[in-house]
């Protein structure tokens, strides 16, 4: 009985096992309406596609403007200019009172400017230092060439007229040379005379620009430092260079530093500014200053002159103008505590590199009025650290005329070393970053630096250092604009994983639903051509 009745459960499961697995399916599509479900997804993609993503694209991308990559790094490397310096001599001879033998003819000087030129050359044409010799104004391409320098050559008819003499004019670039009955030997050495005396003045120059050249893609062929007492006195000026109611300030100014301030004007625009600070006592971090009993004297150890330029009790503004501040501190101590002196060398002024110079006043009187008078010393001082500051040459130190023109060569030099530098980093930087943005003013800003550097380049290699100056300022400046520019500056801190960050939440739940639909749509599209071709 148990048996039928297993048999007939196992019978009466059959049905049940047979309805579950035949599942209705539902009924077929139409063709219409399949059509129109993948017009639909199509619609979709066609406008992700076509107008979504362009559309992306152009309020995303940034902007690179076209710059000339490849004269950039000609320049920072050292290839667009080849530079070499001509100096530009004048030589004019006059006679004296001693006869024919000291007259001279217009050939006699033409012959004597032949002798004195390859003399001063060398004889080598690899020289990038090149002396033009003339006794009018020069040709073959340097007809505008600055003057470097004037020599006249004199004979000496004063006391001394048996000595050869030479001396420079301070105010002038003129070198004075006085010969007598001791004059060197015949014309050829009176010509070796002149050569050996103009090299003497010029070979500091030669110094200071195989140093400032050394070590940079421009570096001088064929030329090197001398001595290594040469570089440690190039190196020491390298890194140098970088008021009150009652006093009659003003007057001093005027009288004994704005003469050196016109004639660095051609190198530098330098304005002056004065403030006061009454009644300033020394920082709590200093001693503070000693009285001596053998000397008489208050004074300041070497570690305590800081407190002059970072004491907080004496809240000078640290920049004035726009460009750096040269700061020029007159302090004027107590009747209590003068005179101040400094204790390890005794002096009252001292130099701080890069920042400025620091000077102080005893005044013997004491009183609350210091006049022009009482000023003078410490302007000559503030005129002298100027100097030092400024990175004018120290030498030839009898002419100012020629240092000045030495800085100018220098500078410009400085300047197209440094714009080049400049665009070439910029070129790296543009290559590096390819997402970062290169506005119109940027390409503009480097085709101007371009321009301005092939021009500087040409006007020192003719010898027109003042105008090569004026270029150069242009071309770094424009270098600097275009580097330093705030739209690209910005980006530089905005790299692609923000961006990620910032898309994937909006875009990721629009884009799954039409990625997964249209792949299903593509696979059921690839099965009804299957069955098409095996049915």
């Amino acid at each position: 009985m148990d048996e039928a009745n297993g048999n007939k459960a196992a019978v009466a499961d059959i049905p049940s096992s047979a309805a579950e697995t035949a599942k209705p399916e539902p009924p077929p599509e139409s063709q219409s309406l399949l059509r129109t479900r993948r017009w639909i997804v199509l619609s979709f993609w066609a406008i992700v596609v076509c107008f979504g993503l362009p559309h992306w694209l152009w309020t995303t991308s940034t902007y690179r403007a076209s710059l000339p990559l490849e004269q950039m790094n000609n320049w920072a490397e050292g290839k667009a200019c080849q530079l070499y310096f001509p100096f530009n001599i004048k030589l004019g001879v006059r006679g004296g009172s001693y006869g024919d033998v000291y007259r001279w003819t217009p050939g006699e000087v033409d012959q004597l400017v032949e002798q004195v030129r390859p003399l001063l050359n060398g004889g080598n044409d690899l020289d990038p230092f090149l002396f033009l010799v003339d006794t009018h104004e020069p040709d073959c391409g340097y007809a505008h060439a600055d003057e470097a320098l004037t020599v006249s050559l004199e004979v000496n008819d004063g006391r001394n007229a048996h000595e050869c003499m030479s001396s420079l004019e301070p105010w002038s670039s003129t070198l004075s040379l006085r010969y007598g009955l001791a004059r060197p030997k015949g014309r050829d050495g009176l010509a070796q005379w002149v050569a050996d005396e103009v090299r003497v003045v010029f070979q500091p120059q030669i110094e200071s620009l195989t140093y400032l050249l050394s070590g940079t893609p421009f570096a001088l062929e064929h030329t090197a430092l001398t001595t290594a007492a040469t570089q440690a006195k190039l190196d020491a000026r390298n890194t140098r260079a970088f008021n009150p109611a009652a006093w009659e300030i003003e007057e001093a100014l005027h009288e004994y530093l704005e003469p050196l301030i016109d004639a660095l004007k051609a190198i530098s625009n330098i304005t002056v500014d004065t403030q006061v600070q009454l009644h300033a006592s020394f920082s709590p971090s200093i001693a503070g200053p000693v009285y001596d009993k053998s000397s008489k004297e208050w004074k300041l150890r070497k570690e305590d002159l800081s407190g002059f330029i970072n004491a907080a009790e004496w809240p000078l503004s640290p920049s004035i103008g726009s460009g750096p501040t040269i700061n020029f501190v007159l302090y004027a101590p107590t009747p209590a505590q003068s005179p101040l002196v400094i204790a390890e060398t005794g002096g009252s002024s001292w130099l701080v590199p890069q920042w400025g110079g620091v000077a102080i006043l005893n005044s013997q009187t004491h009183t609350t009025k210091l006049s022009k008078l009482d000023l003078e010393p410490i302007m000559l001082t503030f005129a002298d650290q100027l100097t030092s500051l400024v990175g004018l040459p120290a030498e030839p130190a009898q002419s100012l005329a020629l240092r000045l023109k030495a800085l100018s060569r220098e500078r410009a030099t400085s300047l197209i070393l440094s714009s080049s530098s400049t665009l070439g980093a910029l070129s790296r930087l543009t290559l590096k970053l390819t997402s970062i943005a290169i506005p119109d003013t940027v390409a503009a800003s480097v085709q101007t630096s371009l321009n301005h550097l092939t021009l500087a380049c040409s006007d020192v290699k003719a010898g027109r250092y003042e105008s090569a100056l004026a270029h150069a300022r242009t071309a770094d400046e424009a270098s600097e604009k275009a580097f330093f520019e705030p739209s690209m500056v910005g980006q530089v801190y905005f790299p692609d994983e923000h961006k990620v960050a910032v898309y994937v939440p909006l875009l990721g739940p629009m884009a799954v639903p039409l990625v997964m639909i249209g792949l299903k749509e593509l696979a059921k599209f690839r099965d009804a051509r299957r069955k098409v071709k095996t049915g």
